[in-house]
């Protein structure tokens, strides 16, 4: 697989990295294998998650193939840079293409990244995790490495004003390698998450006090913060959803009125 966007777009990544201050707290990364395919399930708290997200696989010197939303790829802009990193369109109404595409992707010894919570966490803490992510390991004979973003919340994410201020840490944790057979997808899923929430906790109190004061919006409820619970967060995504699907039946009226 040819790569000829790639490598710029990491030196321009690393610069605007540079550029805002960022101070990165790596563990684990080690743990991305060099060689072979592999899915890296991220946690899932911010839109520039894909951006820092694939600084975890830096260290040992690979790519990250992401799954991303279908509407990333339509749009004139961002459309053809995402095919040129080859990053995996998902259209979230017909799944079976992209999930074909990641297996095939991971057994050609790509890496794949993964967001199994499908959306961003309004509350910070893990939501509900799809199968997908344990089941195309399984089929594909890879190892899944769960991974934690910690602090890209604080720079853009929903419901919140962007902020590219500077000095910000951003923490990128890599847990250890999973190994999912696919007899029981529900089950392994289970064990990915909580792994992945035991990650989170980690980096939730471990992230510098100074950056991360009691009743920050950034920080979970449960650790003090102001942060929607998981409960409010539930309710908040379903009022999302029906404002979308009123959107869209708005625009299909306009599209379809007859004359």
């Amino acid at each position: 697989m040819r790569d000829l966007t790639y490598p710029p777009i990491i030196v321009t990544a690393k610069v605007a990295f540079r550029a805002l201050g960022l101070r990165f707290d790596l563990t684990g990364t080690e743990r991305v294998p060099r060689t072979g395919g592999a899915v890296l399930a991220y946690n899932h708290v911010s839109y520039v998650d894909f951006v820092l997200g694939g600084y975890a696989a830096q260290p040992s010197h690979r790519l990250v193939r992401f799954m991303a939303k279908r509407e990333l790829f339509d749009h004139r802009l961002t459309g053809p840079l995402m095919r040129s990193l080859h990053h995996i369109e998902v259209d979230r109404a017909e799944g079976t293409a992209s999930y074909d595409e990641g297996v095939r992707y991971l057994r050609a010894g790509e890496i794949v990244g993964i967001f199994p919570e499908a959306t961003i966490s309004r509350s910070f803490e893990i939501k509900e995790l799809k199968t997908g992510a344990v089941r195309m390991a399984a089929e594909a004979g890879v190892p899944v490495l769960p991974v934690v973003l910690w602090g890209t919340q604080r720079m853009y994410t929903k419901d919140h004003p962007r902020d590219f201020s500077r000095g910000k840490t951003i923490a990128i944790h890599v847990g250890e390698p999973l190994h999912p057979t696919g007899a029981d997808p529900v089950a392994e899923t289970a064990e990915l998450h909580a792994a992945m929430s035991a990650m989170l906790d980690e980096a939730v109190r471990g992230y510098p006090a100074a950056e991360q004061p009691p009743g920050s919006w950034w920080l979970p409820a449960s650790y003090g913060g102001s942060a929607p619970t998981p409960d409010e967060a539930a309710r908040l995504d379903a009022e999302e959803k029906e404002r979308r699907a009123a959107r869209r039946a708005e625009r299909e009226a306009r599209t379809f009125r007859p004359e």
